[in-house]
This record gives C-alpha cells, sequence and structure tokens, in this order.
C-alpha cells in the first residue's frame, strides 16, 4: 500500500464530523467577502451600466450626466485601464467592450458613495448602440455557421461498418437546456491599496490565482504586487470558477485610480443576468445495436452553447465527448464536438463541467431506445455495463468495472427493484390516470483536469511551539467541506487532535499558483499536498523523539529547543495521467468515481405533475475521509441534478423584438429551483464498501461532481411513467428539463399512440427507426 494511501491507528480522517464551520453558519457568524464591507473604511461601491441589446456597436459613450448626480465619484471605461483591457485567459473578453455581446452586458460601471448613487449614476450615463443581428437559440448559430474554439474528435474503429453490422439502427436528436448556479452569495470583491500601492482583493472565487493573474494584467501589474484572498464562498459550483476575474479586475481598477475601497457585489438580477451558466447542448445521433441490445457503434456530433466567449467551453466541450459512453462499452464510435457562439452570457463551468451533458446523449439513446428493442430499460443498460480490460473511446483502460456491478447488485437487491417493479406494474394496470415509473441508471465519471497543468497542489503547515498547527493550502471552501477534510488529513498526518488544527483562509501569498478548486479534485489535490507537508514534519519530530515516545506538546517543545523546523510547504501532482488533447487520446483521469441509483416516480395524467416516491443510492467515495460530508454531497449532487433535469428552464427571449436576448428568468419567482417539495419521500444513501482507492489520499475518492448524474435515473423514471400511459412498447421522447408541462406533453404523446404503431415515432419526431436487420 502507497505512503498517500496508508491509513494510521490514529487517523482522524474517515471519522463522521461535522462541518467545521457548521456553528458559524447556523449562527450567521461566518464571514463572506461582503461582510467585510462594513469592517472597511471609506468604501465606494460599484454598479454597471448595462446595455439593453443582445447585441450592438457601441458608437459613443458619455459619463458626464453621471458625475451630476450626487454621491458619484467615478465612472469606469476603457479609457482608465492601464494594462489589457480583458477579463479572460482566451483574450476575447473585453472588460469594456465596444461591441455589447449579451443582452445586459457591462460597458461601464459606475464608482459612488452609495448603492443608490451608483445606481442613479449608471441610469445617467448615455450610450448611443448600433443594435445588430442577434444569435440566441443553438439552432440560431448552427443555421448561421456560428462557431469559436476547437471542433474536438473521439474516435475508435469503424463507425460506418459498426452501424452496417448492427442488427438495429437509429437516429434522432437530443437537447438539453443549461443551468443557472443559483448560489446564494452572488458575485463580490472587495479591492483595496496598500500603502506601497499593492492590490489586496478579497474575492469570492474558486480560482484565487487565476484571479490575481487577470487583476494583474488588466492593471498592468506583476503578480506578486496582487494578493487575492478568498475567505469562504456561499456556494460556486462552478460558476466562481472563470466568472470572478473580471469583477475583481473593476473593483481593484477602482481602488487603483481612486485610493479608496472599492467593494462590487452583484444583485440577484444582476448576478443572473450577466453570469455564465451550464452549457446547454444539442447533439445528433445515428446508434446501432445488436440482436441481443448490445451496443455496436455510435456517431454524434454535439454542439454546446458557448454564448459570446470561449471562457471554458473548450474544455468542457472535451469532458462532455469523454463521456458520452457514460458505463457503457460501445466498440466502434465517433464523437465530434463544436462550440457555437451567441449572444448571451459567456457560459462556463458548472458541476460536472459537460460530464452529464455528454452521458445524457447516450442515457437518452438508452432510454427511447429500449422499447423499440424490446428490451426492459434496466436490461438493456445492464447488459451494456464495461467489464475489466475494455477501453474507453479516448482509450483510458477500464480496471474497476466490478465496482460498478457492484454497486447496481447491491442497490437491485436492498432497494427490491424486482419486487417493486411488479408492484408498478399492477400498480398502472389498474390506475387509469396516474401511472408509476421506475428506473436505474449508473454513473461512471473520470477524476482529474483535463488540463493537465491543473492536477497539482500545495500547502503550508506551520507547527507553532505550543504544539498548535496552522494549516494554509490552495483549496476554497464554497460549503463542501474541503476544510473539513484537510483538518482531518493534518491531524490524521501529524498524530494529533483535530481541535489542535486550524485552517488558514485561502490566499495566493501562502500558496502560489494553485488550481481551481473544481473538477472534484480539491481533495485529492489539496489532500495530498497537505500531506506531504506533515509527513516532513512528522520526520523531523520522530527524529527528536527518537522512540522515547513524548507527549506531542513536549515532543514540539523540544524540536524547537533543538532548533529544528517546525513548518514545511507541501506539494503534490497527480501521476499516471498521459493525455494528448490534439488527438483526443490517453488516460486523462487518475480514476473513475462509480455510483449507481434507481428511483421510483408517480405522474399525473391531467397535469404532468409528479412526485418522487423513492430513491436509493450506492456511490463509490473509495475510504471516505469524511461520511458525513461525502453524504451531505451525494445528497445535494443528486437534488441539484434533479433540478437540471426536470426544474430549471432557462428562457431568453427569442423574438424578433427590441428584447431580443434577454434573460427571462431572471429571478427565483420566475426560475425554478428544487425545494423540500421536491425531495424525494424516501432517500436511501449507501456508500459502497471495500472500495479503496490505491495511491489517492487515504484511500478515499472525489465525491463533489459525481453524484449530480446519479439523477438520470428520475428523468428515466419519468420517461418510463409517461411510456406507462401509451400501449406497451411505446418509445417517449422526452424534453430536458422535463418540468411537468413537458411530461405532459410526453405522456399524452404516449396516450394518443395506437397500439399498432407501438414504438414508431410520427413523421419527422426526433426518434427513427433506420433500418432493420
Amino acid at each position: 500500500m502507497s505512503q498517500l494511501s496508508r491509513r494510521p491507528e490514529h487517523a482522524v480522517v474517515g471519522q463522521a464530523l461535522r462541518h467545521e464551520s457548521a456553528a458559524l453558519h447556523v449562527t450567521g457568524r461566518a464571514l463572506y467577502t461582503d461582510d467585510l464591507t462594513p469592517r472597511t473604511k471609506d468604501v465606494l461601491h460599484a454598479w454597471p451600466v448595462q446595455a439593453p441589446h443582445a447585441h450592438a456597436s457601441v458608437l459613443a459613450l458619455r459619463t458626464g450626466p453621471a458625475h451630476d448626480v450626487p454621491g458619484v465619484v467615478r465612472v469606469l471605461t476603457a479609457d482608465d485601464v492601464p494594462g489589457v483591457n480583458d477579463a479572460g485567459t482566451k483574450g476575447d473578453e473585453p472588460l469594456f467592450p465596444s461591441e455589447v455581446c449579451f443582452y445586459g452586458h457591462a460597458v461601464a460601471w459606475v464608482l459612488g458613495e452609495t448603492l443608490e448613487a451608483t445606481r442613479l449614476g449608471a441610469a445617467a450615463v448615455e450610450v448611443d448602440y448600433e443594435p445588430l443581428p442577434a444569435l440566441v437559440s443553438v439552432a440560431d448559430a448552427i443555421a448561421a455557421d456560428s462557431f469559436q474554439g476547437a471542433r474536438p474528435t473521439v474516435a475508435r474503429g469503424d463507425v460506418e461498418a459498426g452501424l452496417a453490422r448492427a442488427a438495429h439502427t437509429f437516429s434522432g436528436t437530443t437537447e438539453m437546456a443549461g443551468q443557472e448556479h443559483f448560489y446564494l452569495e452572488t458575485h463580490a470583491s472587495l479591492a483595496t491599496v496598500e500603502d506601497d500601492g499593492r492590490i489586496f482583493v478579497q474575492c469570492s472565487t474558486q480560482h484565487p490565482s487565476e484571479t490575481q493573474e487577470i487583476v494583474a494584467h488588466v492593471l498592468g501589474l506583476h503578480s506578486h504586487e496582487v494578493t487575492v484572498q478568498c475567505l469562504r464562498m456561499g456556494g460556486g459550483f462552478g460558476g466562481k470558477e472563470m466568472q470572478p476575474h473580471g469583477y475583481a479586475a473593476i473593483a481593484a481598477l477602482g481602488a487603483r485610480l481612486t485610493g479608496r475601497p472599492v467593494r462590487l457585489r452583484l444583485n440577484r438580477t444582476q448576478d443572473l443576468t450577466m453570469s455564465g451558466k451550464r452549457h446547454g447542448f444539442h447533439a445528433t445521433w445515428r446508434v446501432g445495436f445488436a440482436e441481443d441490445g448490445r451496443l455496436e457503434a455510435l456517431e454524434a456530433t454535439l454542439t454546446s452553447d458557448g454564448g459570446w466567449g470561449l471562457d471554458l467551453s473548450e474544455p468542457v466541450l472535451a469532458r462532455a465527448l469523454c463521456h458520452v459512453d457514460n458505463a457503457y462499452w460501445i466498440p466502434d464510435v465517433r464523437l465530434t464536438g463544436r462550440v457555437s457562439r451567441t449572444h448571451k452570457t459567456s457560459q462556463t463551468a458548472f458541476r460536472g463541467f459537460g460530464g452529464p451533458q455528454g452521458m445524457l446523449v447516450l442515457e437518452d439513446i438508452l432510454g427511447r431506445c429500449a422499447p423499440l428493442l424490446g428490451i426492459e430499460p434496466h436490461e438493456l443498460r445492464r447488459r451494456n455495463l464495461y467489464e475489466n480490460g475494455q477501453h474507453t473511446p479516448y482509450g483510458q483502460v477500464i480496471t474497476q468495472a466490478d465496482r460498478l456491478v457492484r454497486a447496481w447488485d447491491q442497490v437491485t437487491e436492498s432497494a427490491e427493484l424486482e419486487r417493486r417493479r411488479a408492484e408498478v406494474a399492477r400498480f398502472n394496470s389498474t390506475h387509469e390516470h396516474v401511472r408509476r415509473g421506475l428506473a436505474i441508471t449508473p454513473v461512471k465519471f473520470g477524476i482529474s483536469f483535463n488540463f493537465t497543468a491543473f492536477n497539482q497542489a500545495g500547502a503550508l503547515v506551520h507547527v507553532y511551539k505550543d504544539g498548535s498547527v496552522l494549516v494554509n493550502h490552495g483549496g476554497t471552501e464554497m460549503g463542501q467541506g474541503l476544510h473539513t477534510k484537510m483538518l482531518q488529513v493534518a491531524a490524521t498526518s501529524l498524530g494529533v487532535p483535530l481541535e489542535r488544527v486550524r485552517l488558514a483562509p485561502t490566499r495566493t501569498d501562502k500558496v502560489p499558483n494553485t488550481s481551481a478548486t473544481a473538477a472534484s479534485s480539491g481533495a485529492d489535490l489539496n489532500g495530498g499536498a497537505v500531506k506531504h507537508a506533515c509527513e516532513q514534519i512528522r520526520q523531523r519530530l520522530d527524529a527528536v523523539d527518537a522512540g522515547r515516545g513524548l507527549p506531542w506538546e513536549e515532543l514540539v517543545r523540544t524540536a524547537y529547543l533543538e532548533r529544528v523546523q517546525l513548518f514545511a510547504a507541501g506539494y503534490y501532482r497527480t501521476e499516471g495521467l498521459d493525455w494528448d488533447p490534439s488527438v483526443m487520446r490517453g488516460s486523462p483521469f487518475k480514476y473513475f468515481a462509480h455510483g449507481v441509483a434507481a428511483t421510483e416516480v408517480e405522474v399525473d395524467g391531467f397535469t404532468g405533475a409528479y412526485r418522487t416516491r423513492r430513491v436509493d443510492i450506492v456511490h463509490d467515495v473509495g475510504d471516505s475521509l469524511s461520511p458525513l460530508v461525502d453524504l451531505g454531497q451525494i445528497e445535494g449532487g443528486f437534488v441539484q441534478g434533479c433540478g437540471w433535469l426536470t426544474l430549471e428552464d432557462l428562457r431568453w427571449d427569442e423574438s424578433d423584438g427590441e428584447h431580443r436576448g434577454r434573460l427571462l428568468t431572471r429571478s427565483a419567482s420566475t426560475y425554478k429551483l428544487p425545494s423540500l417539495s421536491e425531495l424525494p419521500e424516501e432517500l436511501h444513501v449507501a456508500l459502497l464498501e471495500r472500495a479503496h482507492e490505491e495511491g489517492a489520499v487515504y484511500g478515499s475518492k472525489a465525491v463533489g461532481e459525481p453524484p449530480l448524474m446519479l439523477a438520470f435515473s428520475m428523468r428515466e423514471a419519468l420517461r418510463q411513467a409517461c411510456a406507462a400511459f401509451g400501449p406497451a412498447g411505446t418509445s417517449v421522447d422526452l424534453a430536458s428539463p422535463a418540468t411537468p408541462e413537458a411530461v405532459y406533453w410526453a405522456l399524452d404523446a404516449a396516450r394518443s399512440a395506437a397500439p399498432e404503431r407501438s414504438g414508431s415515432p410520427e413523421p419527422g419526431a426526433a426518434l427513427v427507426e433506420l433500418s432493420e436487420a
């Protein structure tokens, strides 16, 4: 067993501990970025001047009227930027644009003594626009051949030969909407200028080092002249990986120009209309099955809605392509991807980072094709699961297929699926206007950044003379429990009680060049770095102790008196990665996380309303570092996935009127989020046993993103319930999100299907059977 995996007898990791800030959260004493504003003297506030067009040229900008508003101190424009007028990493996101690219795009920012002054000042700024044609939907972009970035392909074998030999072939289109992060804390930054001109930015960011880099190049400074700190975030979900940089740069620019602290916090409507979201996807596909239902070939083209700029659209697309296979073996594959350019917010990272969109394509195919093949959906999925020794379409070997099978069998047995399927069938045969569905789906999700350089982390650990310990690491806390796990790793590695260890806020002047807290890799990367630092200190202390068994405090004191170094910098890099993004081949992931979920739903045939009767989940987290944290992540991820797939319906104005491109779902009153009423009546979550992960921190596995995709089981259960309104063998095309309205239209179509036409969609429908061998 490797050093990284070994768990000592005194381990604190693996214990069911509460979140390290739980008491602070529930009492309201936890500080977030904007809470620092009242503690800062002479703060100026920032407010955007937002464009009322989805696409337009800025012809003239007159700031004079804003200065006539009492309390307005300054209006920031492109002329004020001393460095580079760009907030992205691709050079395609001007901080102050001359061309408006989405409805609500900020063309200037007003600084003032109060928020009200800045709001009125922004309204007073006069801007002349020349409206231009706007592409709002992915369909618009495809028709206009509007694309950006790379067009990668993942391929194996001969897909045309595979389709030719298949006994059954089908083609179709799968579309899925995006998703709003809707974190509780909106984007916030507070920038100050130090006495020597250095910039200090408090920011709600998942990627402090990149925020530091962007602020520096906007201001024309070196990175060592900018420090970024993140206390904690009130949620991130990927929305604060790239998107905070521009807002931090605005605050820093304002502070540098005025000499006063500048606070920029978006209100909810601004955050919704200005920040990026999960990418919506459009996919066209052809698929072939053998006579026994085994997959033979798949050809698909995935088009993501990138919005106006690239942001992270290229790596999101790459991960989507690497996850189309999900947990299934497909001999011949060709998957092509492209990023559309539309006049909407620049879409960005969101929990799963393209993985859910890619996996949904094949899960949708299996759900729609199973009735046409005459095979039960659960049997079709089980029959196609990977086996050890097989390879993914991009070439990574499968080594833990047995875990997926164990999880599948455990859910099947513990949830009594065979008995309940019979009960569902009996219920459906005796209830004309209410039907139930019961579905089971797997998850296989790759863990590591697919940009290999990001798979590294640092930490700085101090042991003080009294035996107390302070840990700095490069990861950020957004409520997911990373700091809790890092405390446990440090306490276990040093062999001290948990209460002796404290976490310091994440700062770029303590641990440099950090990667984003993303890709579910926060605990793997930062845990490895913390462990490395602690082991260096422990090794020195063991030499001082020389087998005497000194108590911790006495040992530390003795080491200090003997001039033994009691601090250490730790470093970790993920080994075993081999990935060539230019050809989309290799082994980009350290390992795969697995999970299986079974969901039972009940659907009302009059309204399409539904309720979730029961959910059973078995998820692979290796040897859990913190079981309570992991269980919370699994539950929360599942519910968030259900929100994306069934409730959260982003809408933009696609009319040709003056508001074309405006986000219509701009508040919690128009954007439906999961609430207590959407939670399953029964929720059973178990961690897969005997799941030690060799080479990871104390045998643990990542848990942040993979559980979201367990929600596929809910969508598939809804599909099966809708099909139950029609004759046997009915294939249901279910929209995503499967809102009650969408569910109603699906069940109504199933109900209207004639028995002799069961499984044969209307001409022009998304699913068409191409041939029968």
